[in-house]
């Protein structure tokens, strides 16, 4: 048999991910990484952050968060117009930052999938914001999240979010 036929369905099957929507974003680094967004990193984040800025721009996205957690991603984003593509615009966030990150460590910085919710409309940006911005105090690598030096937003002041 086909290894192909039993692989899980990740995107939604009768959704094109163009337009106007919200998303809640994990991307897990490459198994063989491990735990590579850490303190000796920081300027390897700053510039996939230079470089998440520099795509969501192209692709006409916000991005409302960012946490980069020791072993993956999470984004909140969300398309600005009827034409933003969000599987493009993650294909090629992730082909520029892996590439970047390749050249420096010899290694593959990605797992080939990532994971996504769709928001509904009923879902609150502030509040899934929030969610992301305190995974690093639910990890115990911080106890304030605003202390943690690896998240942010393209948006708004995260030190301005009440605890």
């Amino acid at each position: 048999m086909n290894k192909e036929f039993f692989k899980k369905r990740i995107r939604l099957k009768d959704f094109d991910y163009i337009g106007r929507y919200r998303y809640f974003v994990t991307i897990c680094t490459n198994k063989t990484v491990g735990q590579c967004f850490s303190i000796a990193n920081k300027e390897v984040i700053d510039e996939l952050i230079e470089m998440l800025k520099f795509t969501a721009k192209q692709f006409d996205f916000t991005v409302w968060v960012y946490c980069f957690m020791p072993d993956h991603l999470h984004l909140l984003v969300e398309g600005n117009s009827d034409t933003s593509n969000f599987k493009k615009f993650i294909s090629m966030f992730k082909q520029k930052s892996g590439f970047y990150y390749n050249k420096i460590f010899g290694k593959k910085l990605w797992q080939i999938n990532y994971y996504e919710h769709v928001l509904r409309r009923e879902e609150v940006t502030e509040k899934v914001a929030r969610y992301i911005l305190e995974n690093p105090v639910r990890k115990g690598l911080v106890e304030d999240f605003r202390k943690y030096p690896f998240s942010g937003s393209f948006v708004f002041d995260i030190n301005s979010l009440q605890t």
